[in-house]
C-alpha cells in the first residue's frame, strides 16, 4: 500500500512506497513536472533526488546519507531495478521509472515556454557548464539559465572529486544563486555529495527547488555517452557505465549491485510471509 503524504499546505506529493526504508514516489514524469511546476509556482521550498540503487544503498551504511535523502521532498525511482523491487512490493501501477537525466530534459522543455529561470550547479569544470548551457539553450529555444557555477574540486584538479565548500564558500554560493534569480537549482554533482550539498543548502537558499541529476550535466553536454534506451529499460544501463568508465566505477557495481538484490529479496520475501499470515 502507498505511503500516504503528509497533511500540509504544500502542493500534494505523489503517492509513495517504501523500499529498504526510504520513501519512492509512484509516478510517471507528468506527474512529477506537474509537481515541481506547484513547487515553484507556489514557492514552496524544497529537494528532489532521482535515487538509484547506488544511493539506496548508501543510505543504508552512511546516517547522514540516509538523512539527506530522507529530507528530500521527493525521491523519485531512477533505476529500473528500484521499479522492478516496488512492484513486487505490490506497487503495480508504477510502470517506469523516472530517470534523472530525461526529467531534467522534460522541465528545461516545460521551462522554456513557462519562463522558469534556472541555474545549473556542478559539472566537471566552467568550461563543462559553458558547454551544458550552450546544448541546453540550443535544444530548448527560450530557455533561461541565469547562472551557473562548478564547485571546487579537491586539490583544486579536475576531475577530482568535490569537496566540501566551508561556511564561508556556502554563504557565498548561497549569495550568487539567489541573486540570479533562480527557481530550480539543478544540481549535477554526483550521489551522495549533491543529497548532502542539497540537504545543508536548502535552509540558505530562496530558490523553491533544488533538483540533483547526477550524471545527467555530463550526458546533455555530450562528455559522456549515455546507455540506450533498451539497456535503461531493462535495467542495464550500471552494465554500460561500467563498460565506459571501468576503473571509476566497478568498485561500486560489484559492492552494491549484489547488496541490493539480497537485501530488496529478503523485503519481498518477508512482506509475502506476512501475507500469508493475514
Amino acid at each position: 500500500m502507498a505511503v500516504p503524504a503528509k497533511v500540509s499546505a504544500s502542493p500534494q506529493l505523489p503517492a509513495r512506497g517504501e523500499l529498504l526504508g526510504i520513501s519512492l514516489a509512484l509516478c510517471d514524469y507528468g506527474e512529477a513536472l506537474d509537481w515541481i511546476e506547484a513547487m515553484v509556482r507556489t514557492r514552496t521550498p524544497g529537494y528532489v533526488t532521482a535515487a538509484a540503487v547506488h544511493l539506496l544503498m548508501l543510505a543504508q551504511d552512511d546516517p547522514e546519507v540516509r538523512a539527506a535523502v530522507g529530507g528530500a521532498s521527493l525521491v523519485v525511482p531512477d533505476g529500473q531495478p528500484l521499479v522492478w523491487a516496488l512492484r513486487a512490493l505490490g506497487h503495480e501501477a508504477l510502470r517506469a521509472r523516472v530517470y534523472g537525466p530525461d526529467l531534467m530534459l522534460a522541465c528545461c522543455a516545460r521551462g522554456a515556454v513557462s519562463g522558469r529561470r534556472m541555474y545549473l550547479y556542478g559539472g566537471r569544470s566552467e568550461g563543462a557548464l559553458v558547454t551544458l548551457a550552450l546544448a541546453l539553450r540550443t535544444r530548448f529555444p527560450g530557455l533561461q539559465i541565469v547562472g551557473a557555477s562548478s564547485p571546487p574540486h579537491v586539490g583544486d584538479v579536475p576531475g577530482a572529486p568535490f569537496r566540501e565548500l566551508s561556511p564561508d564558500e556556502e554563504r557565498r554560493t548561497a549569495e550568487e544563486i539567489d541573486g540570479s534569480g533562480a527557481e530550480i537549482v539543478w544540481v549535477g554533482t554526483g550521489q551522495p555529495h549533491q543529497e548532502l550539498w542539497m540537504a545543508r543548502m536548502r535552509p540558505l537558499l530562496a530558490a523553491p527547488l533544488l533538483i540533483g541529476v547526477g550524471a545527467a550535466f555530463d550526458f546533455h553536454a555530450g562528455l559522456v555517452p549515455q546507455a540506450p534506451a533498451w539497456m535503461g529499460r531493462n535495467g542495464l544501463e550500471w552494465a554500460y557505465r561500467l563498460a565506459r568508465e571501468p576503473r571509476r566505477l566497478w568498485r561500486r557495481y560489484l559492492r552494491y549491485n549484489p547488496r541490493f538484490v539480497l537485501a530488496a529479496g529478503r523485503e519481498i520475501a518477508a512482506q509475502r510471509r506476512d501475507r500469508k499470515r493475514r
